[in-house]
C-alpha cells in the first residue's frame, strides 16, 4: 500500500500552501479607454478653432488692428542717456513706453468680411426696412392690378349697353403697362375715328369717348393722352404735317372727354407722335396704327391727396371678376360688320 507524501515538512500534520493567481487584463484591450483621451483632445481642439473664427468674425477691424499691435514684435530702445544703463536713465513706464517707437515688424490682418465690422455685415434695421418697401410695393401693385381689372369691366359694361358703339367695340383695347392703364382707341378696316387727314371726329367716335370719360372720371389718375398717325406719303403744301396731324387729334379726343364731364385739371399732358410708335410694326400701313392712347398714370404721377376717391370708386364698382381685358384682348364681342 503506497504512503501519502508528506508536503508539509517534518510534521505529519502540516497542510499543502494554497496558491491564489490573480490576472489583470491590460489597457489596451476592445474595451479600454485610451481612444477616449485622443477623442476628446481632437474635439477640444475643433472647439477652439470655431471658436477663434467666431471671434474673428465678431469683432470690428479696429480691434482686430489692436490685437494685431498687441502682438507686434517691439524692438529695443535705441536712445542712449548719460548713464548708459539698460534702461538709459528712464523709469520702468518711460523705457517701455519709449521702446514702442523702434523699429517694429508690421503685421497687417485683413478687415472680416462677415461681423459686426465687415462690409458684408447685415443691419437688422435695414433688412427691417427692405421687408417693408417690398410690401409696400407688393401691396401698391395688387391695387394696381384690381384698379385695372376695375377700369377694364367697367368699359365693357359701359360700352355693351350703348348699341350704336358696337362698330367700335373692337376699337376699343385696355393694357395694364409700366406708364399705367393703357386705354387705346384704334382704327379697323372702313372703320376710322377721325376724318381721313383731319382731326373732325365721327359722330360714334365722339360717343366712345364720351363714355370712356364716364369710367376714367371716377378715377383718381392723372391721365396722358397721345395721337398716333401711319405714314401717309401725302404732302400738304402748308406743311401740315403728322406731326400736327396726331398732335390735332389727340386734343380733339381731349375735348370730347371734357364733354364727357371729366376734370380738365385729371389731364396731364397731351402730346402727337405722328408714325413714330406703330403698334403694328409688321404692316405700317396698318389702320391700328391710327390710333389716340389714353393712359391712366400710376401713382408716382398723382398726388397722394387724390387717392382717397380710389375706395368709393371700387365700392360703386362692385368687386367683379377679372376680365380677359387683363390679357390686353377687346373689350366686347365682336361686331357685325
Amino acid at each position: 500500500m503506497a504512503e501519502r507524501p508528506d508536503f508539509g515538512g517534518a510534521g505529519s500534520d502540516s497542510k499543502a500552501p494554497i496558491i491564489i493567481k490573480r490576472v489583470t487584463k491590460g489597457g489596451e484591450g476592445h474595451h479600454g479607454g485610451a481612444w477616449k483621451v485622443a477623442y476628446a483632445d481632437f474635439v477640444t481642439a475643433m472647439m477652439a478653432f470655431f471658436l477663434l473664427l467666431w471671434l474673428l468674425n465678431a469683432v470690428t477691424e479696429q480691434q482686430l488692428n489692436g490685437v494685431a499691435d498687441y502682438f507686434t514684435p517691439i524692438a529695443a530702445s535705441t536712445r542712449e542717456s548719460g548713464a548708459g544703463g539698460m534702461l538709459g536713465g528712464q523709469t520702468v513706464g518711460e523705457g517701455a513706453s519709449q521702446s514702442r517707437t523702434g523699429a517694429t515688424a508690421a503685421v497687417v490682418l485683413p478687415p472680416p468680411s462677415i461681423g459686426s465690422g465687415g462690409s458684408e455685415m447685415t443691419d437688422p434695421n435695414q433688412s427691417s426696412q427692405n421687408r417693408d418697401e417690398t410690401a409696400i410695393q407688393a401691396a401698391q401693385e395688387a391695387k394696381a392690378q384690381l384698379q385695372f381689372e376695375q377700369v377694364a369691366q367697367e368699359l365693357k359694361q359701359t360700352i355693351s349697353g350703348v348699341p350704336d358703339l358696337a362698330p367700335l367695340a373692337n376699337s376699343l383695347m385696355v393694357e395694364n403697362t409700366p406708364e399705367g392703364i393703357r386705354i387705346q382707341i384704334m382704327d379697323q378696316d372702313k372703320v376710322d375715328m377721325f376724318s381721313p387727314g383731319s382731326a373732325n371726329l365721327f359722330p360714334k367716335s365722339k360717343d366712345l369717348l364720351m363714355q370712356v370719360a364716364k369710367v376714367i372720371r371716377k378715377m383718381p389718375n392723372k391721365i396722358s393722352i397721345t395721337g398716333h398717325t401711319d405714314p401717309s406719303t401725302a404732302v400738304d403744301p402748308s406743311g401740315y404735317t403728322n406731326w400736327e396731324l396726331s398732335s390735332d387729334r389727340a386734343l380733339a379726343t381731349r375735348r370730347a372727354l371734357l364733354e364727357g364731364r371729366m376734370d380738365d385739371r385729371q389731364i396731364n399732358k397731351v402730346t402727337g407722335v405722328s408714325d413714330r410708335e406703330p403698334i403694328d410694326k409688321g404692316q405700317i400701313r396698318s389702320p391700328r396704327n391710327r390710333r389716340v392712347s389714353i393712359v391712366l398714370l400710376r401713382a408716382e404721377n398723382t398726388k397722394a391727396e387724390d387717392f382717397d376717391r380710389l375706395p368709393r370708386f371700387l365700392e360703386k364698382s362692385g368687386g367683379s371678376q377679372p376680365s380677359n381685358a387683363a390679357t390686353g384682348e377687346n373689350l366686347a364681342p365682336a361686331a357685325t360688320h
